[in-house]
C-alpha cells in the first residue's frame, strides 16, 4: 500500500483511475507528445528574475574554456541484460498497433521550488519498453513509425552538447558542467539495442496520426506488465532482498528511534539510506506510524514519536536501479514484545493473509485472494462482539460490509516497475482477471481501530495492524518473495530480540 495517486497522459502515458496507487516523479508528458528542443544556451543570461546570482564570464574565461580537454571515447557497449526484453515488448506493441504512429515519452523533469527539480523518474511505460531505467535522459522519446512491415522504432534524446558549445558549462539543467556525464547516440543504441537519433529531429505529431484512441494504447501497455518475465522477476526478488535489508536496519535502531522526538523520521531515514545505497531509492513515501498514526493508511507526515507499548507499522519498498520496486509492511512491538490484544489483533490479520495465500493459485480469479482475506476478518470481529450483524451478514455483496469499517482498502494489486502496476488494465483483465504464472501482487490485509472508535473496546482503539508481502504466482503455486522477513508474532519479537539495540 502506498500514497498518492497515479499521472494522467493520454497515448503517452497511463492513465490513472480511483483507488491506491503512486504518483511518479515527472509531470505528465502533453497529451499530444510534441518535443520542441529548448534554444541553445548563451554566455548572455536569460531575461528572468532568477538570473541574480548569475556572475558575468569574463573574455579569458570564453576563450579558454573549449580547450584542454581530453578526447572522449565514443563508446558501444554491448546491450544490457533487459534490452532483448524491452524488444520482445515493443514487438508486441507493434503487432497490435498496425499501421499507427506511436509516441512514448520518458517525461520531463518537474520543478520543486525555484530553480531546483524532483530527482528525474522515467515514465513507467517508457522505461519497460526501452529499458532504460535509472539512468534515462528527461525529455527522451519512443517512437513507433508505421513500416512496410510492423514499425521503425527509434529512441530520440538530447544528445551530450559538444565542449565547444556554450551549453557545456552556461546551462544549469543539461550542462555537463554542473550536471556530470551524459550520453552520446551511440553508446546508448548500443546500451539498449536500439536506433537513436537526436530529440531535435523528431517531428511532432501531425498528419494522420490519430489521436482519439489514447485510451487503447495506456491500456494496452498497462496489461503488458500484468505477466511478468524473467528479466522482471528477478528485479522483483532484488527488490525484496533489499527492502528486507532496510527492515533489519530499522529494527537495529529501534532503540534510536524510540529516543527522538519525531522517531518516524528516523525510521524512514534509516529506510531511506539503505535504498539510496543498495538500490535507486524508494518505491513510494515510506510510511512509518506508530501509535494511533497507524490507523490512518496513507501516513507520510511521519512526524510522531515512537513510543514504548505502542505498536509502529511500516510500509516500505526499495526501488532498485531498474525501477522495479518492492511494497512490503510491517508491524512491529516498540517495546519489543505484543500485549495480549496487539497479538490477538496482529494474528487475526496474518491468519487472513495466510487465508489468502491458500487461495491464490492459477487459474482462480484475482479477486478472490481479497475474498478469503475478508472471509476471516469478518468471522474475527463478529466473534470480538464488534458488529451489529453476524459475519455471514456482513459478507453480503449487497447488503453487508459492516466489518469493512476495520479493513477498508483492498487486499492484493499488482505489482513492478509501479508499486501499484497494471493500474489502467481492464477490470475483466485485473480484479476480475484470472491469476497466471508470472504474475507479481501483494497480499496485504489489516486492522484499524480509529482512536476515536466507539464502536470497538477501549483497549482496541489507537491499533492498526497490517502484514504486506509480495507474492510471485508460478505453475506450482504461489511463491511468497518475502517469507524470509518475519511475520509471526513470536518471529517478530525474535526478530527484534535479536537485532535491536
Amino acid at each position: 500500500m502506498s500514497s498518492a495517486a497515479d499521472r494522467t497522459a493520454g497515448i503517452t502515458a497511463e492513465t490513472a483511475t480511483p483507488g491506491d496507487t503512486i504518483a511518479e516523479s515527472q509531470p505528465d508528458a502533453p497529451a499530444q507528445a510534441a518535443v520542441e528542443a529548448p534554444a541553445e544556451a548563451t554566455d548572455a543570461p536569460p531575461a528572468s528574475t532568477s538570473t541574480n546570482r548569475r556572475q558575468p564570464f569574463g573574455q579569458g574565461f570564453l576563450d579558454t574554456i573549449s580547450t584542454g580537454w581530453a578526447d572522449r571515447p565514443e563508446l558501444s557497449p554491448p546491450a544490457r541484460p533487459q534490452a532483448a526484453f524491452a524488444a520482445a515488448r515493443r514487438a508486441e506493441v507493434s503487432a497490435a498497433f498496425p499501421g499507427r504512429r506511436l509516441v512514448i515519452p520518458a517525461g520531463e523533469l518537474k520543478q520543486r521550488s525555484n530553480d531546483t527539480d524532483y530527482p528525474f523518474r522515467a515514465h513507467s511505460a517508457f522505461s519497460h519498453l526501452t529499458g532504460w531505467a535509472s539512468d534515462a535522459e528527461p525529455g527522451a522519446v519512443l517512437v513507433f513509425e508505421p513500416a512496410e512491415t510492423g514499425h521503425e522504432v527509434t529512441l530520440y534524446f538530447r544528445e551530450r552538447a559538444d565542449r565547444t558549445t556554450s551549453e557545456f558549462y552556461s546551462d544549469a539543467s543539461i550542462g555537463e558542467f554542473w550536471i556530470g556525464p551524459r550520453p552520446a547516440l551511440a553508446g546508448v543504441a548500443g546500451d539498449l539495442a536500439v536506433a537513436t537519433a537526436h530529440v531535435d529531429d523528431f517531428e511532432s505529431l501531425d498528419g494522420d496520426v490519430v489521436l482519439d484512441e489514447d485510451d487503447e494504447l495506456t491500456r494496452f501497455v498497462s496489461e503488458l506488465r500484468l505477466v511478468k518475465d524473467e528479466y522482471e522477476i528477478e528485479q522483483m526478488k532484488l527488490a525484496v532482498e533489499v527492502t528486507a535489508r532496510g527492515f533489519d536496519d530499522i529494527v537495529a535502531n529501534l532503540d534510536r528511534v524510540v529516543q527522538h522526538p519525531r522517531g518516524e523520521r528516523v525510521v524512514e531515514g534509516v529506510f531511506h539510506q539503505r535504498a539510496r545505497a543498495d538500490g535507486n531509492a524508494v518505491g513510494y513515501d515510506t510510511i512509518a506510524a506508530s501509535g494511533p498514526h497507524a490507523c490512518y493508511l496513507h501516513w507520510t507526515r511521519n512526524d510522531g514519536t515512537v513510543a514504548p507499548g505502542d505498536l509502529i507499522l511500516i510500509d516500505a519498498g526499495v526501488e532498485v536501479d531498474s525501477l522495479y520496486t518492492a511494497d512490503i509492511t510491517r508491524t512491529l512491538p516498540v517495546s519489543g514484545r505484543f500485549t495480549d490484544v496487539q497479538r490477538r489483533i496482529y494474528e487475526t490479520v496474518r491468519e487472513a493473509a495466510d487465508a489468502a495465500f491458500a487461495a491464490a493459485r492459477p487459474g482462480v480469479k484475482f479477486r478472490s485472494v481479497h475474498e478469503a482475506a475478508m472471509q476471516v476478518i469478518a468471522r474475527r470481529v463478529a466473534e470480538w462482539g464488534l458488529l451489529p450483524v453476524s459475519a455471514e451478514e456482513a459478507l453480503d455483496a449487497d447488503r453487508g460490509g459492516q466489518h469493512r469499517r476495520y479493513m477498508v482498502h483492498g487486499t492484493s494489486h499488482h505489482l513492478g516497475i509501479d508499486v501499484h502496476d497494471c493500474a489502467q488494465a481492464r477490470r475483466e483483465m485485473y480484479y476480475d482477471g484470472l491469476l497466471e504464472p508470472g504474475m507479481v501482487f501483494t497480499i496485504e490485509p489489516g486492522l484499524y481501530f480509529q482512536i476515536d472508535d466507539i464502536t470497538v473496546p477501549e483497549e482496541y482503539r489507537g491499533i492498526g495492524v497490517r502484514i504486506e508481502d509480495d507474492i510471485l504466482m508460478t505453475e506450482r503455486g504461489p511463491v511468497n518473495l518475502s517469507a524470509d522477513i518475519p511475520r509471526t508474532a513470536d518471529e517478530v519479537e525474535a526478530w527484534i530480540a535479536r537485532l535491536a539495540r
